[in-house]
């Protein structure tokens, strides 16, 4: 059986500790470009049912519970069949565990053995699509760019999911379910007033091109939070950089705070990273981030993926299509989350949490 190997832009979903954050620093560090020039894949199929027994918030849990309630009859009727496969980059080690708990949470959810397929930057489109016929595939889950580059040479009758990208054009998803890696606004605003209630006005700096959905959204959840949100557009770092200088010089910490979001035109980690943070610190304004790496650097939290949650909401969406219920129109951002946060910033910033509050936290650094 071949290695099971994991794609590197999905390792910021990763395990705890240490791990987790260089997992984190390498898709800062090679992104979705790594997803070309592979190994072409065998036409052999694998499946993936790994634990590493951690424990989940029970309000995630809950939440997971009420979900696949709701769903159970649409489940129930394709339960134990095998209509479902995993399309993934083969992009290497030493990233399995994410992808194995990924496939988790879609068998889980599925209540059947998933199919999985290691797509390289060069494939056989032809073999591919003949392995999933025999395999009477209805839906193929789209992983990363590789994934998604795949599934677009499938027969239009095969119904697709993406997923393990932050967006893609239109053209790119042809009406395809889309879950983005982006953390959903609403739920990253929840837990800022949770650990800063004082913050009424949120700045942003985005690229319109990649995440103009991210920002609708944003806008929507911050009217319900009581949130005035600034959203400034940039195409490219040296615009953001400069939107950024003027922010931090004209920002109020007793009101203000900063996100930063995943966006590769507005957010790099060796120029704006490093100017946000030094000059947060100076200021003592609150920093939060859609980029787990970020907080053990300074930023005061993050949100990032639960791997099995995300699995469940892939497959989910899967049984939807298979369903036959229709797409949205825009990408869906990331709801199975879980937190990291930093204690020295939120000491530096005057920030008490009490024992309880530090306990729904998934990852505190300074490690302990």
């Amino acid at each position: 059986m071949r290695r099971l190997l994991l794609p590197l832009f999905l390792a910021a979903a990763c395990v705890a500790g240490a791990a987790q954050v260089r997992a984190a620093d390498a898709v800062a560090a090679g992104g979705e470009a790594a997803a070309g020039g592979m190994r072409r894949p065998a036409a052999e199929t694998l499946r993936v049912a790994l634990d590493d027994g951690r424990e989940r918030p029970a309000a995630q849990q809950a939440s997971s519970a009420n979900r696949a309630g709701a769903a159970a009859t649409r489940s129930a009727t394709i339960a134990g069949s095998k209509s479902i496969a995993v399309l993934y980059p083969d992009i290497g080690e030493p990233y399995r565990s994410v992808f194995a708990r990924i496939i988790e949470g879609i068998e889980e959810r599925a209540k059947s053995p998933i199919t999985s397929y290691a797509v390289g930057g060069s494939f056989n489109a032809q073999e591919l699509a003949g392995e999933l016929r025999r395999n009477e595939i209805q839906v193929v889950i789209a992983l990363g760019r590789n994934g998604l580059k795949a599934a677009g040479s499938l027969d239009k009758g095969v119904g697709v999911v993406v997923g393990g990208i932050i967006s893609a054009s239109e053209a790119d998803v042809r009406g395809s379910a889309v879950l983005s890696l982006a953390p959903d606004p609403g739920l990253l605003f929840t837990r800022l007033k949770s650990i800063a209630p004082r913050i009424q006005r949120v700045y942003v700096v985005y690229n319109p091109h990649q995440n103009g959905w991210l920002a609708r959204l944003a806008h929507e959840a911050a009217h319900s939070h009581g949130i005035e949100l600034v959203a400034q557009e940039a195409g490219d770092l040296k615009t953001a950089l400069g939107l950024y200088q003027k922010i931090l010089a004209g920002s109020d910490p007793r009101r203000d705070a900063l996100w930063l979001p995943q966006d590769g035109a507005t957010v790099d980690d060796s120029t704006v990273l490093p100017l946000v943070l030094q000059e947060s610190w100076t200021r003592s304004l609150v920093v939060f981030s859609s980029n787990v790496s970020h907080v053990r650097r300074g930023a005061l939290f993050a949100l990032y993926p639960d791997n099995v949650g995300l699995g469940r909401s892939l497959a989910e969406a899967a049984l939807g299509v298979i369903a036959g219920e229709p797409a949205g129109r825009a990408p869906q951002p990331l709801r199975e989350v879980l937190t990291a946060f930093n204690t020295r910033t939120a000491s530096h910033l005057g920030l008490n949490l009490s024992p309880v509050q530090l306990r729904t936290f998934d990852l505190l650094f300074p490690e302990q």
